[in-house]
């Protein structure tokens, strides 16, 4: 199931009976709802990528903030826990829901490192907040940029959030260098993370590549392959769209006119500009603008 509204996208893939995966993108700029009746048999894992997503439960009596990076778990065989998911703008984020039968019989060698596994916690709550790793942040995003045939699709990601789960549920001292050494390093994480902030910050004038290696303590080698592992994408790809999606913002807003527009977001002239919008969204600033006043 994939929905469409406005800038918000909602896609529901079903793997099996009692496992599915849904991915929330809200790009607009009003919060994103979505609620779902969600029996007390499904553990909800829930990933966010990027910005900040809230769960309320009990008619909002109490919540769980998702922020940034961050996954929750939650699993109450005790009680249903319907989702109602408040998405802030410009959030990621992927959610897998599984029967706590399924759960069992993937990860039933592991029971005795899966606390909510074990005997004495079977028929108890049990809720985890937790960092997401970098490894299990580039299978999420291999998830989401899947452009592989539908036919074949479903069988690509079911086989991605197989890998997703051992990750996630990995015994910390088995991962050091098995999975992408780079990434295990949280410390290039984090300049990669700091890499993307500078060419966001200073779009307009971004710094060549040598300058913004230099400026996080990577070699452009090591740039170069962290930021695609990481975003899916080259850095100044990923510039290029965040630009273009940052452009055709600042026209919605009529506050500026084109030249305006392609000036704030670095092109020097407007045809330059002109250029770049049509070529990411096929049509002219001029006339998206006039699209959206008919």
């Amino acid at each position: 199931m994939f929905k469409n509204v406005g800038e918000s996208t909602f896609e529901e893939i079903t793997l099996e009976k009692g496992f599915y995966v849904l991915h929330f993108q809200n790009e607009s700029k009003n919060i994103q709802v979505f609620e779902r009746n969600i029996d007390s048999t499904f553990i909800q894992i829930h990933f966010c990528l990027r910005g900040n997503s809230k769960f309320l439960f009990n008619n909002g009596s109490y919540s769980f903030d998702v922020l940034d990076g961050r996954s929750i778990l939650l699993y109450n065989p005790q009680r249903k826990l319907p989702i109602h998911l408040e998405n802030q703008p410009k959030t990621t984020l992927v959610s897998l829901l599984i029967s706590i039968e399924k759960f069992h019989s993937l990860f039933s060698k592991e029971s005795g490192y899966i606390p909510f596994l074990s005997d004495e916690n079977s028929n108890r709550k049990y809720y985890d907040d937790t960092e997401i790793k970098p490894t299990v942040s580039i299978v999420l995003q291999q998830i989401i940029n899947s452009n592989i045939n539908s036919s074949i699709r479903e069988l690509y990601v079911k086989g991605k959030v197989y890998e997703l789960l051992s990750l996630h549920f990995r015994k910390e001292e088995n991962t050091e260098g098995e999975y992408c050494p780079f990434l295990v390093d949280e410390q290039n994480v984090l300049k990669i993370r700091k890499a993307k902030e500078i060419i966001i910050d200073r779009m307009a004038e971004p710094p060549s590549l040598q300058e913004l290696a230099n400026e996080i303590g990577l070699n452009i080698k090591k740039l170069k392959e962290g930021f695609k592992q990481i975003y899916g994408d080259t850095v100044f790809s990923f510039l290029f769209d965040y630009k273009m999606e940052h452009a055709r913002r600042l026209l919605e807003s009529n506050q500026y006119n084109v030249n305006e527009v392609g000036m704030r977001v670095g092109y020097s002239t407007a045809s330059h500009f002109i250029a770049a919008f049509k070529k990411k969204f096929g049509t002219t600033p001029k006339k998206y603008v006039m699209s959206l006043k008919s």
